[in-house]
């Protein structure tokens, strides 16, 4: 059987960046062309980065990709790598002059079959990148037959993304008979979806008895984080290749494949390497592993990709401010964080001293900003009591790292986490300010878990742990009342998070969360914050988007809206 050295690359681009995300491609191209890879494919909408949501509708950026795509060809033939066969996701549009019996003109998800400083080949889909879809439908220029190439006899067939997550009836289903079917993706994170891709990947594969190849990029976008996860599965279903998660790798490896093919643009290319490309798969990271890195990297791409030199966030002592203090740190380095102690007339010396520890234990910049007399004098004005004064103090806050966000230049972070933000446990322009919100899609107690993951990996590499054991261990509580704690207006967490995992993640009723067993009061209680607090978090900052149903981008519940779940009355003994 023919052999083929097929390169994966997966890396980091930057939306509308098309310079930049050329130059990566290159260089991308250049690496593997050393180790002697023949075919080499990038994810989907590589060249303008993903997602680019509206842009896709501009002509402007739709002519500029194009025009990219075509210097980008042009570039490695005259780099004296135009021999090579290169599979390039890139945004296109449909002209009415191209005909194909369709009028509709608009932008086009593409692929370019790069080789000879040209496109030879061009497989479509008319799916905007900001996830509408309109009119569905494939084509490929030159040719007859729907995303087919030959090289060396090898028939292989091009997908994009959502095409292989289809049942009977997509556009992967034309694949039959191909030996190897190359998918092109922009998928972002999401807990466990890498094990549901794998099995993905592995079933196609069985099922159009090809070998398969799953291209995916890193990096963040907005609220997305990718993390890669490329592989390649044989027919049988075997795992040849993995790459590593949230990693820039290009990943390489021959391929002995069938010469039974006769559709598509026949490719030419030299004689094979003489030598082997050993596949590599990857170990795969615990589950608190991955999860932190997704946070992580969501963060510095956020940071770096918008031109930030740097954060500033509040630091209270609690857990929430201390693993975002981590995370700023491991994604930034600790001389790009700055945190801030807002002490209230209410702050205990524990919460002070936690965050003074927290500065030292991670080496970030720490000051002191004592907001007992600005409290006081808006109160001498408003004469506040309960709940307003309460929430004065975290507006003060607020208003606080702003003023110095704007002063010096910094990034503000918000540090509320899912639990909170559901229930609207949370101050509008007080602890909601800010930027970005790396933790706005993690659990409370996910929270204690990964903060305790992120120590106990700082100890076993003999590193000092950066959260303080306090800020773990004590009860979490926002201090805006004397001897106040979280649990006085919430119920446990551990209770909390199960109730709003079924809620918010799963879409069950209140009728069917009290049939599990959940107590009924407390069911419709949380049920009715959760739906009353939507107003909020239409104000929330972005954050990195780890679950199924992150607030704001998966999940939306009109603001306006009188519909509420009644939990039925507990069953009478």
């Amino acid at each position: 059987m023919p052999r083929l050295r097929l390169a994966l690359v997966q890396a980091d681009p930057t939306v509308g960046d098309l310079a930049a995300n050329s130059a990566r491609a290159f260089a991308a191209v250049q690496e593997a062309a050393k180790r002697g890879a023949e075919l080499i494919v990038f994810p989907e909408m590589f060249l303008t980065g993903y997602p680019i949501e509206d842009l896709a509708l501009r002509p402007s950026f739709q002519e500029a990709s194009r025009d990219a795509a075509q210097h980008f060809a042009r570039d490695l033939a005259d780099a004296g790598l135009g021999d090579l066969v290169v599979v390039l996701g890139y945004l296109d549009r449909l002209d009415a002059a191209e005909g194909l019996g369709r009028p509709h003109r608009g932008p086009l998800n593409a692929a370019a079959v790069i080789q000879h400083g040209e496109i030879r080949a061009r497989y479509a889909k008319h799916h905007l990148p900001n996830y509408g879809v309109f009119d569905e439908f494939r084509y490929f220029v030159p040719g007859d037959e729907p995303c087919f190439l030959r090289i060396r006899g090898i028939e292989m067939a091009i997908a994009i993304c959502e095409d292989l997550w289809r049942d009977a009836g997509g556009p992967i289903t034309q694949t039959h008979g191909a030996s190897l079917l190359l998918v092109l993706n922009g998928s972002p994170y999401e807990r466990d979806k890498d094990d549901v891709r794998l099995e993905l990947c592995q079933r196609r594969a069985r099922e159009y008895n090809a070998t398969l190849a799953y291209v995916n990029m890193i990096g963040g976008q907005d609220e997305l984080v990718f993390d890669g996860d490329s592989l390649v599965v044989d027919a049988t279903g075997t795992l040849l290749a993995r790459a590593t998660p949230f990693a820039d790798e290009v990943l390489v490896l021959d391929l002995d494949l069938p010469a039974i093919g006769h559709r598509g643009v026949d490719l030419p290319v030299g004689p094979p390497p003489s030598d082997s490309a050993v596949p590599t798969i990857a170990p795969r990271p615990s589950e608190l592993q991955e999860i932190y890195e997704a946070l992580t990297l969501g963060l510095r791409d956020y940071v770096d990709k918008n031109g930030f030199r740097s954060v500033i966030l509040g630091l209270s002592g609690g857990i929430d401010s201390a693993l975002v203090a981590a995370i700023a740190c491991d994604a930034l380095g600790a001389d790009r964080v700055h945190g801030v102690s807002l002490p209230s007339v209410y702050s205990s010396e524990h919460s002070r001293s936690d965050a003074q520890d927290l500065a030292e234990r991670t080496g970030l910049h720490f000051r002191t900003v004592p907001i007992a007399p600005m409290v006081d004098a808006f109160q001498g004005q408003l004469d506040l009591s309960g709940l307003a004064e309460e929430n004065l103090q975290a507006r003060v806050r607020g208003t606080t790292l702003m003023a110095l966000s704007n002063a010096e230049g910094h990034l503000v972070l918000a540090t509320g986490n899912k639990s909170e933000i559901s229930v609207g446990y949370s101050t509008i322009y007080g602890d909601a300010v800010g930027g970005f919100a790396p933790i706005k899609d993690v659990p409370k107690t996910l929270v204690w878990a990964l903060s305790r993951w992120r120590n106990d990996a700082a100890e076993a590499q003999g590193d000092t742990p950066p959260i303080p054991p306090n800020s773990i261990s004590k009860p979490p509580s926002a201090e805006l009342r004397p001897g106040q704690v979280d649990e006085d207006s919430l119920p446990p967490y551990e209770l909390l998070d199960d109730i709003l995992d079924d809620y918010v993640e799963h879409d069950r009723g209140a009728a069917d969360l009290v049939a599990q067993g959940f107590n009924s009061a407390t069911v419709e209680r949380i049920l009715q914050l959760t739906d009353a607090a939507e107003y909020k978090r239409r104000q929330y900052p972005p954050g990195t988007k780890i679950s199924l149903k992150a607030f704001g981008r998966d999940r939306r519940l009109p603001v306006t809206n009188r519909w509420r779940e009644t939990a039925p009355p507990p069953a009478s003994s």
